[in-house]
C-alpha cells in the first residue's frame, strides 16, 4: 500500500480525475524542472485523469507559459493552464465591467487583461477606478511612484496573488504579496487578492471541465496559497517540501494538507505502486 510522508494511505489519489497543480517551487524551480515531473504527469493520464497547472505567478500569460513547460519538454498547451492573471480577468469582467483598470504588472498581465476586453491603463488616469498590482519582474521605481498616485484616490484595489517570494535558482525574490506590503507602507492600503488562497481559480476549473470536487486533488509547495485554497475550495490537497513549506510550518500551522510528500517523483511512485 503506497504511504505519504505520514503513512497516510494514498490509494485514494489513483481515483482522483483532477490534478491541480502547481507549477514554481512543485513541478520546476525557476527554469530548471525537477526529477520525476515527466513520470508523475504520464502517470496521471496513464490512470485516466488530466493535469491542468494553476499558478498564482501573474508575470507571465498562459501564451508564454506554454512556452516555458515545453522548452522544458513538458507536454501541454493553452487548455492545461489557469493562472491568477486569467482569474483575474473573470473577477473584473464579472464585478467591474466596463471600468478601467490601471495594473502595476507586467506586460504580458496587461496584454492578458486586454485581450479579455478589459480597459487597461498604465499611467496615472482619472478614468480608472480600479488598481491592480500583480508579480511585476518589470517594476520600476516610476511605476511604483504612479502606483502609489493612483492609490492616493477612491478607488478599489485588487491584486492577483498573496505569495510573499517566488522561487528561483538561488533561492527567493519577492512576490506580489511583498510588493503589496511595500505599498501598504507607504498609502496604508491592503488589496483584495484574487488568487489562491481564494477558490476562484478552482470553482471556475472544475466548472469548466465538468468534475466534481471530490475527484480533484491539488499539488503544491506553499500552504497559505495552494493548500489552504483547498481547504477553502472543498478538495484534497498534497504538500510537496520541494518548494517553500518545511515539515516544522505543516506541525505548527494551521492549514494542515490532506498528504505530504518530498516531491512530485515521490507521489509518481505512489501512484505506480498503487497500480500495480
Amino acid at each position: 500500500m503506497p504511504v505519504d510522508k505520514f503513512n497516510k494511505n494514498a490509494d485514494p489519489l489513483c481515483a482522483k480525475k483532477l490534478f491541480l497543480l502547481d507549477m514554481d517551487g512543485t513541478i520546476y524551480n525557476e527554469n530548471q524542472i525537477f526529477e520525476g515531473t515527466l513520470d508523475f504527469l504520464k502517470q496521471i493520464e496513464l490512470q485516466g485523469a488530466r493535469y491542468i497547472f494553476i499558478t498564482n505567478n501573474s508575470s507571465k500569460s498562459v501564451e508564454d507559459y506554454v512556452k516555458k513547460v515545453n522548452t522544458m519538454g513538458i507536454p501541454a498547451d493553452a487548455s492545461h493552464f489557469y493562472t491568477s492573471s486569467q482569474a483575474t480577468a473573470f473577477y473584473l469582467n464579472e464585478n467591474y465591467p466596463g471600468q478601467t483598470v490601471y495594473c502595476m504588472g507586467t506586460r504580458s498581465l496587461v496584454k492578458e487583461l486586454q485581450d479579455s476586453g478589459i480597459s487597461v491603463v498604465t499611467e496615472v488616469d482619472d478614468n480608472a477606478s480600479v488598481v491592480l498590482i500583480g508579480f511585476d519582474t518589470e517594476n520600476t521605481s516610476e511605476k511604483i511612484r504612479k502606483t502609489c498616485i493612483m492609490l492616493g484616490r477612491d478607488v478599489t484595489y485588487l491584486a492577483t496573488n498573496p505569495d510573499l517570494v517566488c522561487p528561483v535558482s538561488f533561492g527567493y525574490i519577492p512576490d506580489c504579496g511583498s510588493m503589496s506590503i511595500m505599498l501598504k507602507n507607504a498609502t496604508g492600503k491592503t488589496p483584495f487578492f484574487i488568487g489562491k488562497p481564494e477558490p476562484i481559480m478552482v470553482d471556475c476549473v472544475l466548472k469548466k471541465l465538468g468534475i466534481r470536487r471530490e475527484d480533484t486533488v491539488i499539488v503544491g509547495d506553499r500552504l497559505y496559497t495552494d493548500i489552504a485554497t483547498g481547504k477553502n475550495a472543498g478538495v484534497d490537497t498534497i504538500c510537496v517540501l520541494s518548494g517553500e513549506a518545511t515539515m516544522e510550518d505543516i506541525e505548527s500551522g494551521d492549514v494542515k494538507p490532506t498528504w505530504i510528500f518530498d516531491s512530485v517523483k515521490e507521489i509518481f511512485e505512489a501512484l505506480s505502486m498503487s497500480l500495480k
